[in-house]
């Protein structure tokens, strides 16, 4: 078993690989975190998961680019091939797994953080049925429908194209009013969610779990009191 100096060494160092994208050195910690007792949803969350966040903001810094971002992604990847059948094998369940459809809506072919934000949910155990980019309406909902998903994903990257998002969000609240429904994006504030009479607003990749989760604790609570 590690030991708690250890324990922080690797998650640092996982971290900082992914932010490197140097893919060689997080599958060598990622198979150090399993061999000495790490508890690999820990790795996952907090070194992988941490390292993609900063990655996230260096990009909407403009200190990394597309090939960098990508570079990332692939050895954030590497990682979540060796410690996501640990997290199985474990018979840890993820307390934040859920069920989400993403994608970008119609005449919008911008998906960097569309692919942040799969990955974040990828990191936290979710089940992502990610439906791309310049996705036409109807395929939200008819993909909602298919998945019975808790939380429908939005994004838009130009002012022209997420004007198709309330569209979408009335179609699904008439099909399924339960379905909670988050969007994103360049153009979008509280106030646009708001409008758009969206549920929740993901402000970066690293606040859309949590967003997420927040819809689903609301639901939960609204079926309850309905109960009652």
């Amino acid at each position: 078993m590690a030991s708690e100096e250890r324990k922080k060494e690797i998650l640092k160092g996982l971290h900082e690989a992914v932010v490197a994208f140097d893919e060689d050195k997080v599958v060598e910690l990622s198979h150090a975190a399993i061999d000495e007792g790490v508890d690999p949803f820990e790795a996952t969350m907090e070194g992988l998961a941490d390292g993609m966040v900063e990655v996230g903001d260096l990009y909407n810094r403009k200190e990394y680019f597309v090939p960098e971002l990508l570079m990332c992604a692939d050895a954030l990847y590497a990682g979540l091939d060796i410690l996501k059948p640990a997290i199985i094998a474990s018979g840890r369940k993820s307390k934040v797994a859920g069920i989400v459809v993403i994608g970008v809506v119609e005449g919008d072919v911008h998906d960097i953080g569309k692919n942040l934000i799969k990955m974040m949910f990828d990191v936290a155990g979710w089940e992502v049925h990610d439906l791309g980019r310049d996705v036409p309406l109807d395929k939200f909902v008819e993909e909602q429908i298919k998945t019975n998903s808790e939380i429908v994903a939005l994004s838009a990257m130009m002012t022209t194209s997420m004007l198709g998002m309330p569209v979408v969000i009335k179609k699904i609240r008439e099909k399924n009013p339960k379905c909670r429904i988050m969007i994103g994006g360049a153009p979008i504030n509280p106030d646009v969610a708001k409008k758009y009479d969206a549920d929740g607003y993901a402000e970066s990749a690293g606040t859309a779990v949590d967003e997420a989760m927040k819809l689903i604790a609301m639901l939960k609570e609204e079926e309850a009191a309905g109960k009652k």
